[in-house]
């Protein structure tokens, strides 16, 4: 399942990681083992943050992708599942059945 994760980190951990030469590592670390379809880096909520969309192949996954942001910068995360317009239209077609 196609995910959007919202990460918004707090300032002064981030602040340290960026003096430690730690935050690039934790981004590619966290990051690129998720391999995703995209990643935006940019404020959220006035915060250092990003959007990350990613495929969700089951819910164990969740701790393990979250962990680095909560552990290192004590980040706040928000998952939501996210559709393409083609999801959408196929999703609104009345003789469309789900997998199940």
């Amino acid at each position: 399942m196609r995910m959007l994760m919202i990460v918004q980190m707090d300032t002064g951990k981030a602040n340290q990681a960026i003096r430690d030469k730690r935050m690039a590592e934790l981004m590619q670390s966290a990051v690129g083992g998720l391999k995703p379809e995209a990643a935006y880096f940019t404020t959220v909520e006035g915060c250092r943050g990003g959007y990350i969309v990613f495929d969700l192949k089951e819910p164990a996954q969740l701790p393990s992708i979250a962990e680095p942001f909560f552990l290192e910068l004590d980040a706040k995360i928000t998952y939501s599942p996210v559709m393409t317009p083609e999801d959408v239209i196929r999703g609104l077609d009345p003789g469309y059945v789900a997998p199940s």
